[in-house]
């Protein structure tokens, strides 16, 4: 795992869109954090940088939207999801196994439900208000090659150990 700061909406959206430029077909973030932490702000600055032109907004009540960029963006907001069961209803095997990237908000609530293949990134508030600690976590072997890139691509905004 590794630790990310970002200072504002903005710099949410470039680390995204920095994460974004090494996506491949079938890759899952779980992105988890508290309600305002920050999470629609990042898939909002995936989403541009995959080349998606309509707006993003949170699916919190459709619960799944995909859009059209460079990959197929399928963003999940599992919030209101109470039973594991739930998750059939979203089609999220076929969801995952098409050329795309699925975002999924509150992901970390089903995860016995996903492949124990993703990234995981976590929105922490920091100490002024638009502060945030993003920590960025890899399950499985996907991101294992990966991992030095994204460190490396992620470098400006790296929290120091």
């Amino acid at each position: 795992m590794f630790n990310t700061k970002t200072k504002n909406v903005e710099e949410t959206q470039a680390l995204a869109a920095s994460i974004a430029e090494l996506v491949i077909a079938k890759d899952v973030l779980l992105l988890v954090g508290d309600l305002g932490a920050g999470k629609t702000a990042f898939t909002q600055g995936f989403g541009k940088a995959l080349g998606v032109g309509e707006p993003i907004t949170s699916p919190t009540f459709t619960l799944a939207k995909s859009y059209s960029g460079r990959l197929t963006l399928n963003h999940l907001d599992v919030y209101r999801i109470e039973d594991l069961e739930e998750v059939r209803d979203l089609a999220l095997p076929e969801l995952l196994e098409g050329e795309a990237v699925t975002l999924i908000e509150w992901g970390d609530q089903i995860v016995p439900s996903i492949p124990q293949n993703y990234l995981e990134i976590r929105f922490e508030y920091g100490q002024e208000d638009d502060d945030r600690i993003v920590k960025i976590s890899h399950i499985g072997s996907s991101w294992h090659k990966r991992i030095e890139q994204l460190q490396g691509a992620l470098s400006e905004w790296s929290i120091k150990q």
